[in-house]
């Protein structure tokens, strides 16, 4: 791997302490950073490089998904890492960095590759990337690279005027984009299920596929964040970004070899044939909740507006469903319902694709009891892809029970998000990171429905805590016909559920 410099702004703060470093670790763990690696960490605080070293050491015993027990091996990996002050308005600062960079990089004579990873507020992106490029920080004799968390704006206007900024400092292909859902095992393993599995590839159309459910749900309310989440909602917080970011990966058409510019024009696709909402009809296709008091595991929560630092008025959603159309050759007619909700019953991120019925012939006697084939995909906490399937159980005259097949079971020790996704940037592979053509249309779509939710278009549905969500959202499902799977307690035996007047049999040993 070629020399890199790694540049971390917020180098004190939470992300960088729980993900980053511990990230890092176990890349340097499995051989995967280069040989010539040096991190800058910068912060106002004042710290020696030392003690520096010593909190990072501290973030990987107490973070890091592998045990930090080898005193050489972490005194081995932290002896790169090096710490200045930065105030980031300040010219000066960067310019001091500049001369540390330089001596470090002609020690090691090092290629001035810089990877300059921003774990700061938002509000600091367009002064950091600015600063990069009058400072010389991004030299012309090597490469550099700008890695950013979202939010990516607060709407699409905020969105385009951000990226016009970085762009007078960063050509597209040097901004990675970090949403760390791409950057989890089994969302990247979509990618690879449909091209080398050509029975599943068959079946990834209209022609086969009934509809598609995409839930990610957590039993956490707002915690440590009320001051952002308050502002952003479950809308901004996980739709926009996280929750189209899956829709996009899982429903784009790849051929058997695919570039990353393939990857990113097709994910283009998908997201320029979802069908836009107008304002005024937002409230047929989403449900917007907020949790109220209740139980998690037993123990009792407030609701959201009796958190810490939640005005007792607000309006703000922390749960989301919406019904999603894409109009394109295969999934014209297959509707994606996504929801994502805190205060959940459960916290899990799961696809379920649900397969059409076969067409029953005129003689043949009708399957009651059964339910359709499900391709199920878990993401998290548990990793693992299940095909239930219909056959007839010989004990049980001849009737059909559903069988799950495991396709694909969780590795234990997988590498995590932050691993693949920093592993990734430092290869400059951006795959797995959103593209400003992928972020622009996210917005475009969820732009007239948080017009919608300011106006109050969209009634603010109430849901209980430890449910799973408002009723509401199960409506939306029914007046297509169809139900969210899996909403039940977890049982060991197959169990029916009545539904409209018909029995569906179904195995929730997931």
């Amino acid at each position: 791997m070629e020399a890199t410099t790694f540049v971390l702004f917020g180098a004190t703060g939470d992300l960088a302490k729980r993900k980053i470093y511990p990230a890092l670790y176990n890349l340097f763990l499995d051989g995967k950073l280069p040989q010539s690696f040096t991190v800058f960490g910068l912060g106002r605080r004042t710290l020696t490089d030392e003690t520096f070293q010593a909190n990072v050491e501290q973030s990987l015993r107490d973070f890091s998904r592998r045990e930090a027990s080898d005193e050489l091996l972490i005194k081995r990996f932290s002896s790169a890492f090096r710490y200045n002050v930065l105030d980031i308005g300040h010219v000066d600062d960067y310019e001091k960095l500049l001369n540390r960079i330089e001596q470090r990089e002609a020690e090691l004579q090092a290629a001035p590759n810089r990877l300059f990873y921003l774990s700061v507020g938002p509000e600091f992106f367009e002064t950091i990337a600015e600063r990069i490029q009058q400072s010389g920080l991004g030299s012309a004799d090597g490469w550099k690279r700008l890695v950013i968390e979202k939010p990516f704006g607060h709407d699409l206007q905020s969105a385009r005027d951000l990226n016009e900024k970085l762009s007078k400092s960063f050509a597209e292909e040097e901004v990675f984009r970090i949403d760390h859902y791409l950057g989890k095992p089994m969302v990247q393993r979509l990618e690879a299920l449909q091209q080398e599995n050509p029975v599943i590839q068959a079946l990834w159309s209209n022609r086969y596929i009934a509809n598609v459910q995409i839930t990610a749900s957590e039993t956490v309310g707002v915690e440590e964040r009320a001051g952002y989440y308050d502002q952003a909602g479950a809308v901004r917080d996980m739709f926009q970004n996280h929750m189209l970011q899956m829709l996009m990966v899982l429903a784009v058409q790849l051929p058997h070899i695919s570039t990353s510019e393939k990857v990113r024009f097709k994910k283009k696709m998908v997201m320029e044939a979802v069908e836009t909402l107008q304002k005024q009809d937002v409230a047929t296709s989403v449900v917007r909740g907020q949790y109220r008091a209740g139980s998690i595991n037993g123990q009792p929560v407030v609701g959201y507006t009796s958190e810490p630092g939640i005005d007792a008025s607000s309006m703000n959603d922390t749960f989301i469903a919406a019904r999603l159309q894409i109009d394109d050759f295969f999934w014209r007619g297959v509707p994606f319902y996504i929801r994502t909700g805190k205060r959940m019953k459960e916290k899990t991120t799961r696809i379920v694709i649900e397969f059409k019925e076969p067409l029953q012939h005129p003689s043949s006697e009708h399957k009651k009891g059964t339910v359709p084939n499900l391709l199920i995909f878990e993401i998290s906490p548990n990793e693992g892809i299940t095909l239930q399937i219909n056959t007839k159980d010989a004990k049980n005259k001849g009737q059909f029970k559903p069988v799950q097949i495991d396709l694909f079971a969780g590795q234990e020790d997988a590498p995590e998000a932050y691993e693949n996704l920093i592993f990734d940037s430092l290869h400059g592979d951006p795959t797995f990171f959103a593209h400003w053509d992928e972020v622009e249309l996210a917005w475009q779509w969820v732009q007239p429905v948080l017009e919608a939710f300011e106006e109050n278009l969209v009634p603010l549905r109430p849901y209980e805590a430890g449910s799973y969500g408002p009723a509401e959202a199960d409506a939306l499902l029914a007046a297509d016909g169809y139900h969210w799977w899996f909403d039940t307690k977890p049982e060991t035996e197959v169990e029916t559920q009545q539904k409209e007047g018909e029995q569906y049999a179904y195995n929730t040993n997931h």
